[in-house]
Order: structure tokens, then sequence, then C-alpha cells
């Protein structure tokens, strides 16, 4: 009947809004379905910022600053979001000192000079610094050259013995152990071979 038709193309037209408006999300654009925006509210944003920059390692606080200056949040609204992490214990520039000097004087053989420096870099302030170094005495120091000198020692065999000792020398300059220290460790390794050491020390004069 012909008075049908209307009413048959009006549910039409309500299945098919119906159809729009069932999206993920609840919008009509695909390309947003499903997406979330980032917060706008400045103290929001550092929030986040800060716990994606610790997922996975920690870091400083200098470091958080800097990435949230990079994305232009307030300074006096970094510097409240940054003090709150600190009071719940997200950021320990203590903690994370004392960690980095465990790991990289372990694993990389580095000296307190070398680990005093790269925790500057970080930011991290002297007086953490010095604690967390202290980690690691004269001994420990002295030791752990002696570790890098024999297992460097195989790789120069068959040079002479002034190239053997600038080699060996440097590797351990490099990680931040002094001169003098490097010289003895460098001396006593190479008089363990049966290398005659007389005058070594004309080769680094002070």
């Amino acid at each position: 009947m012909p008075e049908e038709e209307p009413s048959r193309a009006g549910a039409g037209r309500r299945a098919g809004r119906r159809g729009r408006t069932a999206r993920p999300g609840g919008g009509s654009d695909p390309s947003r379905a499903g997406q979330e925006l980032p917060p706008q509210d400045p103290a929001e944003r550092a929030r986040a910022i800060c716990l994606r920059q610790l997922t996975g390692m920690p870091r400083t606080r200098k470091q958080l600053a800097d990435a949230l200056r990079k994305r232009e949040i307030p300074d006096e609204v970094a510097e409240e979001v940054l003090s709150r992490f600190e009071d719940v214990g997200l950021i320990d520039d203590a903690a994370f000192a004392g960690a980095w000097v465990e790991s990289r004087h372990h694993g990389r053989g580095l000296a307190r000079r070398a680990l005093a420096r790269e925790l500057r870099t970080k930011g991290v302030e002297s007086t953490v610094i010095d604690e967390a170094v202290g980690q690691v005495d004269e001994e420990r120091e002295e030791a752990t050259a002696r570790r890098l000198v024999t297992s460097k020692l195989r790789s120069t065999r068959g040079l002479d013995r002034d190239r053997r000792l600038r080699r060996l020398v440097g590797m351990l300059a490099r990680k931040g152990y002094g001169q003098g220290l490097a010289l003895r460790v460098v001396r006593q390794a190479l008089e363990e071979e049966g290398e005659d050491t007389e005058g070594l020390d004309e080769t680094f004069p002070d």
C-alpha cells in the first residue's frame, strides 16, 4: 500500500543513523576511534611525560626536568611534579648514582674519575656523587685495573715493549685511571711476563 512507503524510508534512515553512531570510541570518524588524546592540563601532561621517561629505567631529576622543559611544561608546574615524584620515591638521585657506579664499575671497569664525570653530566649533585663513588675504594679500583690489563695483555703480545705499554696505559686512561696507577699496574703485568721494564717511566714522563 502506498501509505506504507514513508514509514519504511524513515526506518531505513533511522537504522542508518544508528549504524553510523555505533563505532568504537563513540565517534563517527574512524581515524579518531579508540585514540587517547593527550591530557591538556600541564600538570597531567608533566606526570605522563615523567612516567613514560621512567618506564624501563630510572632517571635523575635533571634528566626529567630537561624532558619537561623540552616539551614546554611551565617551570613552576615541572618543579611541583618533580618534587612530588621525589616525595613518593619515583625520583631518587642517590639510589640512581649508587646503582650507576656499581653497574659501570663492575661491567665496564670505569675508574672513580670517569664515574664521577658521567654522573655530573646527568645532573647529580656533587655531594651525592662523592658518596656514590666512595663505594669504590683505592684497593678495589686497583684490582679492577689489574683485571683490565690482564684481559688485554694477550692481544698486545708480539708488539715491542713501549707500544705495549702505551696501548695498555691508554686503555686504562680512557676508563678514567690516573697515570701513576696505570703505569704501576702495567709495569707489574709486563714484569710478570718477563719484560724488561728498566727505563719504562721515561716513556711517560711526569
